[in-house]
């Protein structure tokens, strides 16, 4: 690994209209000063200003810590970070998910260089679906979002970065083939970026792909009624993703560019090794993300900067239900074809006043407007439904002011009142269409952060943020397979979070901490309902479902600590250890005998070392590391604890040449069989061969 300079000032906050902390201490505009192969425009700024960048801090990690630790997926590389976690969603849609500080998916908004990657019909992202070869930075905002960004991160946000060239012949390719326990071939990962920059101009493009035949459960995995062991049953994927971008930069001060990134997939789902009740053999055929952006920074006049951004995207996807594990048939009433046709357009501006060096003055406005689709034909019969569609905009505005009281001492705070229209919210049952009760909602959100930077090897902030999450069109109207019924009056959730943490550079040591307090109220949970349904002749039947309400609470509490130190000229190392305690009221499930909030390991961290014993090779040796977390079996009555573990990874790479790099390398080594779900067994040891070219 290298280190990384990134000076990422206030305006480029903006440039994508990012998830942010806070703005620099300087607040000068400089976009192209993002330094390394990373976006500038796509930047976000994620922590108080720091005088050095390393491959991974408190709130980011770069390329080089992704292919050193070969981290291919999102859900993989953002475990890195300290209180960030990933896991499964334990049910037969088999997704990865990602959790910041205990926040989930739909509470932590997800970005590829600023423009949301959101699904309006449930808001369901598989984070093992996006690849990360081709990204420059992932950045992860916890807690403290700024306003100037949109609506929607609650809990924190994350934000790919993608590349940008940094000379007139920029490329690199890369390719691994990886192996299973057994030493047999499980699939490849491929990666080339091509590009070039000029005085005014600049062009990238690059194109990564993930295939997996097949994943090895852990040889200390006892064979089940469901799984024999070894090769997993139904763990094949496929994902590629291309990006494109071109570039302009008439002046010093002033970018613009034009992106286009496309991602497709395909996936099997393994199903749960011991319980046999109600198995089902879903598959997606087809998962596609599609994005094409503008982005730019204007430097109006001495004292003012103009930022906005303009996106069109789309997304479609194909969940098949089949018979059973051969995949063959859909005959039963369990079998199904149910496609999604989304598509999302929208924009923001972002002003930005420095009337002196003391004060900054920030106005932003964000658009989107969100259309899903859906259709579904159901078996036994092949019967299709006619397309269903629902439709809402939602908007945002915000102004944020930082002012220093001293050189040292900054206050900054913000507000922002998001709103949403609902026009159309249709499904279709029992052979007719279902025309929802339409309802707007809003929600206002405020926050404040104080910013100190004594001197030029420390800084330290406490930030105070009140952020809301619109609930999504299946939480207000889906029926779950006939499970529930519609809320149309359902209101934003809301999390309250206090902060106060840290970094200072000891000479060839760097800590960062952190300590931080959440409150959620208003949380979303499906509750128990009974409606009560009559004929005409009189009859009256009851029948019990259920219904998203805001009656859920919490206390989510926790710290952080990150050590990265250059210990000899040949040697360097760091760890990272995340505290996190969740407690959480779900009046629904209150009755449960032991119920608890499940997902999450209280404690976890990630420590590592790079060698090099040569000056052609570098050795590094890393260890994952998480305690047990709840989960809670199919039927969601028994809740217990699951999942510690301690994992050994090791790469080394061997220069060959300037340009040639190989490599060899191994995850979990010591083959340890844990679960973090109930009845989903993670991969066991796994290996890969690399080749590296750069020029």
């Amino acid at each position: 690994m290298k280190y990384v300079t990134t000076t990422a000032l206030a305006v480029s906050l903006a440039c994508a209209g990012l998830p942010a902390y806070a703005a620099s201490a300087d607040g000068a505009a400089d976009t192209a000063a993002s330094g390394g192969n990373t976006f500038g425009l796509g930047q976000i700024v994620v922590t108080a200003p720091r005088t050095e960048e390393s491959d991974i801090t408190s709130s980011s990690v770069n390329a080089e810590a992704i292919y050193d630790f070969s981290r291919d997926t999102l859900d993989e590389a953002v475990k890195l970070i300290p209180g960030v976690t990933s896991g499964l969603s334990g049910n037969s849609r088999n997704e990865r998910l990602i959790y910041v500080r205990g926040f989930d998916r739909y509470q932590v908004p997800l970005s590829i260089d600023g423009i949301r990657v959101y699904l309006p019909a449930d808001g369901r992202l598989d984070y093992g679906r996006f690849l990360t070869p081709d990204v420059a930075e992932i950045q992860v905002a916890k807690g403290y979002v700024s306003v100037l960004n949109g609506p929607g991160a609650m809990g924190g946000a994350i934000n790919l970065v993608t590349r940008k060239p940094q000379k007139e012949f920029d490329a690199e390719a890369r390719f691994s083939v990886n192996l299973d326990n057994d030493a047999d071939y499980a699939g490849y990962t491929g990666f080339a970026s091509l590009g070039t920059k000029h005085d005014t101009w600049y062009a990238q493009a690059s194109y990564a792909r993930n295939f997996t035949d097949h994943w090895d459960l852990s040889n200390k995995f006892k064979a089940t009624t469901n799984e024999d062991g070894g090769e997993r049953d139904l763990s094949r994927s496929e994902d590629w993703r291309v990006n494109a971008k071109i570039g302009f930069t008439p002046n010093a001060t002033d970018e613009y560019a034009i992106s286009y990134t496309r991602q497709e997939g395909e996936k099997l789902a393994p199903t749960h090794v011991s319980d046999t009740s109600g198995l089902r053999y879903w598959t997606w055929p087809y998962w596609n993300l599609q994005n094409i952006y503008f982005l730019s920074t204007t430097q109006l006049g001495e004292i003012a900067t103009l930022k906005t951004r303009v996106y069109y995207n789309t997304f479609k996807n194909s969940l098949d239900s089949f018979d059973d594990k051969t995949l063959n048939t859909q005959t039963k009433g369990s079998s199904f074809n149910s496609a999604y046709d989304d598509r999302a357009y929208g924009g923001s501006a972002q002003l930005d006043l420095n009337p002196s060096e003391a004060e900054r003055l920030s106005v932003a406005f964000h658009y989107r407007n969100d259309r899903h689709r859906e259709i579904q034909q159901s078996f036994p019969g092949g019967i299709w439904e006619p397309w269903q569609t629902s439709e809402e905009a939602t908007y945002s505005a915000a102004i944020e002011n930082g002012f220093k009281f001293t050189p040292q001492l900054e206050l900054v705070v913000g507000a922002s009142y998001d709103w949403r229209d609902l026009s159309r919210a249709e499904d279709y049952a029992s052979g007719a269409f279902v025309y929802y009760d339409k309802r707007n909602g809003d929600a206002l959100n405020g926050q404040a952060q104080l910013l100190w930077t004594p001197d030029e090897a420390t800084d330290v902030h406490l930030s105070l943020s009140s952020r809301a999450r619109f609930p999504t069109i299946a939480e207000r109207f889906s029926s779950r397979f006939g499970g529930a019924v519609s809320n149309p009056d359902l209101k934003a959730e809301r999390a309250t979070q206090v902060e106060l943490g840290g970094a200072r550079q000891f000479g060839a040591l760097r800590v960062e901490a952190a300590g931080w307090y959440a409150k959620v109220d208003d949380a979303i949970v499906s509750f128990p309902f009974v409606y009560t349904s009559c004929t005409s002749a009189g009859v009256c039947t009851d029948t019990a479902t259920a219904q998203s309400r805001n009656v859920g609470k919490g206390d989510y509490y926790g710290a952080e600590l990150s050590l990265t130190a250059q210990i000899a000229p040949t040697l360097r190392a760091g760890a990272n250890y995340a505290w996190v305690h969740r407690s959480f009221d779900d009046p629904t499930l209150s009755a449960i005998a032991a119920f608890h909030i499940t997902g999450v390991p209280e404690h976890s961290g990630f420590v590592w070392a790079e060698w090099s014993p040569l000056p052609s090779l570098r050795v590094l040796p890393s260890l994952d590391v998480a305690s047990k977390r709840w989960t809670v079996n199919t039927a969601g009555t028994r809740y217990y604890k699951i999942g510690n573990y301690a994992l050994a990874n090791l790469r080394m790479d061997y220069e060959v040449t300037d340009q040639v790099t190989l490599g060899v390398g191994g995850r979990n080594l010591f083959d340890r069989n844990y679960t973090t779900v109930d009845g989903y067994p993670e991969a066991g040891r796994t290996l890969f061969v690399s080749l590296r070219l750069k020029n």
